[in-house]
């Protein structure tokens, strides 16, 4: 999956899904179409790389927070035209992973407590990309779900940053918040005892439900499917490119 383009990816959403099969209105068209042009254009200058040549790998949650918070400072921007713009990147996204992704998520056994943990801890990776020492150390305090919802954690080189949360995201935290026991430590993950979970622990537990859900979606048998993974979790369609689409060449966006 490292070497599929994004150009290519993006063509399949664009005319496939969004077109041919929901059929969204051209406002919407417009609206997506501008919101991947302004993201290849800061993608351009972050990394240096054309959006001709930009991999679906290079697309992170790490480079959209950065081109979000952006957007707010330089453009000033309200917090519902943000939230437009993350709209149409988890569209974009959620059509490559849909199949692969519900397959894991229905794995863990939410009416058992370790199960609702399980679940909430897998969608949050998969929502926001955070690195798995980010997810073990969050709190309780580290989600705000009041607008605009967002999760905070200190990431790599000790840099505090902010992820922001789906509404899907909002209510699922909301629930498994209620359902922590208040007796115990500020943990948002913690084990049965009230520990907070160890690195090796979402590992089992990932390859754990990874290995649950091959019998529902058989293709994970193929994938090697760990904590970092989900970070950049893709699934693609067995998609093969054609001649770049008028609606959205890529080396005609900057």
């Amino acid at each position: 999956m490292k070497n599929i383009t994004l150009s290519c990816l993006l063509e399949k959403w664009f005319t496939q899904r969004l077109i041919s099969q929901k059929r969204v209105s051209h406002n919407t068209i417009c609206s997506y179409r501008d919101t991947f042009r302004m993201l290849l254009v800061f993608t351009k200058k972050h990394i240096g790389k054309a959006p001709s040549a930009l991999l679906l790998a290079d697309i992170n949650a790490e480079l959209v927070s950065a081109f979000l918070n952006v957007l707010e400072e330089q453009r000033v921007i309200s917090v519902r035209t943000r939230n437009l713009r993350l709209t149409a990147i988890h569209s974009f996204f959620h059509f490559l992973d849909r199949q692969e992704i519900e397959a894991l998520l229905t794995s863990p056994d939410t009416t058992v407590w370790i199960g609702h943990r399980d679940y909430v801890l897998l969608f949050l990776a998969l929502q926001t990309g955070l690195r798995l020492s980010e997810l073990i150390s969050l709190n309780r305090a580290s989600v705000s779900l009041d607008k605009p919802a967002h999760v905070r954690c200190v990431g790599k080189g000790r840099k505090e940053r902010t992820t922001p949360l789906t509404k899907p995201a909002v209510r699922i935290l909301k629930t498994w918040l209620s359902a922590l026991p208040h007796n115990q430590e500020s943990i948002l993950f913690p084990t049965i005892h009230g520990n907070r979970l160890s690195a090796d622990s979402v590992q089992y537990l990932v390859k754990k439900h990874t290995a649950n859900a091959c019998t529902q979606c058989p293709s994970l048998k193929e994938k090697h499917v760990t904590p970092h993974v989900l970070r950049h979790y893709v699934y693609f369609l067995t998609m093969s490119c054609s001649t770049p689409h008028v609606l959205f060449s890529l080396t005609k966006l900057v």
